[in-house]
């Protein structure tokens, strides 16, 4: 290949849900990535709270439209051919700013498709001078790849992202306030006592099982069997404790299909007062202990909030944060990880 030319390819992503320490609520969204050069473009964006035009949760019509449109085989959205890399995650609106570039088959006859003229475009024209992406492409890329991995969406289908968790345990209550935690941000629950005689195709719907402390392991046990006896593999979540905010972290990481390498948090561990985190890009990364006080009440410390470089880091956490039984969740706009804080 020649050297002017960049790869192309696609990955599952996720933009993390979550119920945040002040309150606020994060929409949870599966879309499709653009890998570029063997790394997502949208890390090349530094901390863009974003998503592709490639999600999930988009009716079929509209997604095979934007397919066949990064294609050149629909009109181009936006004026001078341009088109949505990326926009808000929580509307569709121009007006909240998207990321947009020209597409174009190269003009010297190649079987090239050319990506320009990054821009953070919030107006029906992009203004390049103030608001492009000057250190990002121009992209070219092998026509045969570059349909190819497109092509191969619409032979799939819409990405096929199962947004829905069994919730399994005795604390009917926590469980309650879990499952509406989770439906704001675009997660659907269901309550149960185990799976014994759920149909297969209903347990197909679920990307992952979230168990109760007090669940018998007995219990787990059958859930598994039966998930397995329908052939489906999900992720299995052991709640941590029953504080609302750690658990939806837990199972936001448990629906997370994006591969290891594409993410932008890998590791977090926490023990003898410091927390330790590990990050593949520069981005924005919020650490919040949480923790029981002796009456079982949720106690939250704001750790960490700032933009951090690529590699590990070390973050000391406040006496207050480890007290009792303590736990710490590490964000950041595509990832989140939780971690029990240890002694």
């Amino acid at each position: 290949m020649s050297a002017e030319y960049a790869t192309f390819g696609l990955a599952p992503a996720i933009r993390a849900g979550g119920v945040l320490a002040n309150g606020d609520v994060q929409v949870h969204r599966d879309f499709v990535d653009f890998i570029v050069n063997g790394r997502p473009l949208l890390f090349q964006l530094s901390d863009l709270d974003a998503v592709s035009p490639l999600a999930s949760d988009v009716p079929p019509a509209i997604f095979t439209h934007h397919v066949r449109g990064l294609l050149l085989e629909a009109e181009a959205p936006l004026l001078d051919q341009r088109h949505v890399i990326y926009g808000c995650p929580e509307c569709e609106g121009l007006e909240c700013g998207a990321v947009t570039a020209v597409i174009e088959r190269a003009p010297d006859g190649t079987d090239t498709y050319v990506w320009r003229d990054f821009a953070w475009q919030t107006a029906e024209r992009a203004d390049l001078t103030l608001n492009g992406y000057h250190g990002i492409g121009p992209f070219h890329f092998q026509g045969a790849e570059y349909r190819e991995a497109l092509r191969q969406l619409l032979a799939d289908g819409e990405p096929a992202a199962r947004r829905r968790v069994l919730l399994i345990g005795a604390r009917v209550a926590v469980l309650a306030k879990l499952a509406a935690a989770l439906r704001t941000i675009g997660v659907g629950a269901e309550i149960a006592a185990d799976a014994a005689g759920v149909p297969p195709d209903e347990l197909r719907t679920y990307g992952a099982v979230v168990f109760g402390r007090s669940v018998a392991e007995g219990t787990r046990d059958e859930v598994r069997a039966a998930f397995e006896g329908a052939g489906l593999h999900v992720a299995y979540v052991d709640g941590l404790a029953p504080i609302i905010p750690l658990l939806v972290a837990q199972i936001e990481h448990a629906l997370d299909r994006s591969p290891l390498a594409q993410r932008r948090l890998t590791r977090l561990g926490a023990s003898n007062g410091t927390a330790d985190v590990e990050i593949t890009s520069t981005c924005r990364v919020q650490l919040i202990a949480y923790r029981l006080d002796r009456l079982s009440r949720t106690q939250i410390h704001q750790v960490f909030d700032g933009v951090l470089e690529p590699g590990e880091h070390r973050v000391s956490l406040d006496a207050k944060a480890t007290k009792g039984e303590s736990f710490v969740v590490a964000r950041t706009t595509d990832s989140v990880l939780t971690a029990p804080i240890g002694r």
